[in-house]
């Protein structure tokens, strides 16, 4: 499979299917098709036994800036058969190896994806935040779930309550990415992990990653689900209406009546 459609790209080359957020121009932010292609890429790959590897990438300045504010607000995900609840489960529920390469910004689902990665490499510049409260949201793809798991409750509490940045190198302390390394290097170290995975039986693969993340898959989609409904309310109420209109029009939000 190869994609050359602007935003996102995808290159099949020797049992590793290449996912690259190609929208640089807008910070790599995600909008609704862009979901679409991204579960299509997921989907496809899930069950082309060509495929054994997925990498997703982004550019050495910045990997996701999240989900593309203007793009959102006209288009909300209204139903759990959303783009973005679609991605969300394929990647959760991705039986092969899942590489990620992580470099500059990676905000909201630019880091949570990430949860659902097996291997997370970051450059020197990654910064990773999620800050879902500051928006007057509450977190998605089961990180209120996962973070607490990966970080402990108070380092979870202290991402997803401040919802503040936290470089690579706090990343790499609480078990988020697996090296830290220089950005322009980044993209290139998660393909040659990658072809080391593709070189190696799928089966044992797929099993092994069965066996890791067994017991866990019925739990991530429960609370992706129960997320996936409080996120769809919180939408609609005052606190997010402020956050997205004071964020459109560059002021502070004020939120001491919400």
């Amino acid at each position: 499979m190869s994609n050359t459609s602007r935003d996102i790209l995808v290159h099949d080359e020797g049992g590793v299917r290449t996912i690259t957020f190609n929208r640089v121009e807008r910070k790599n932010s995600i909008t609704t098709a862009m979901y679409a292609q991204l579960a299509d890429a997921f989907e496809t790959a899930a069950q082309d036994a060509a495929v054994r590897v997925v990498v997703l990438q982004g550019d050495a300045a910045v990997f996701s800036a999240g989900n593309d504010i203007g793009d959102f607000l006209q288009q909300p995900p209204s139903t759990q058969d959303a783009p973005v609840f679609r991605f969300l489960r394929a990647i959760a529920t991705f039986p092969k190896p899942v590489v990620s390469a992580v470099c500059g910004p990676a905000v909201g689902i630019g880091t949570t994806m990430l949860l659902h990665c097996d291997l997370v490499y970051a450059g020197d510049n990654a910064a990773f935040s999620m800050p879902f409260v500051n928006l007057g949201l509450c977190p998605e793809a089961a990180s209120s779930l996962l973070v607490p798991q990966m970080m402990g409750y108070h380092r979870a509490a202290e991402a997803l309550l401040l919802g503040e940045p936290f470089m690579a190198e706090a990343a790499l302390e609480v078990g988020l990415v697996n090296r830290v390394v220089p950005p322009t290097e980044c993209n290139a170290i998660a393909q040659a992990q990658a072809r080391k995975l593709a070189a190696k039986p799928l089966s044992a693969l797929i099993e092994t990653k069965r066996l890791l993340k067994q017991g866990q898959t019925a739990a991530v989609l429960e609370r992706m689900a129960e997320e996936g409904v409080s996120f769809g309310r919180m939408l609609r109420e005052p606190a997010a209406r402020e956050a997205f209109s004071a964020f459109m029009a560059k002021r502070s939000p004020d939120f001491s009546k919400c």
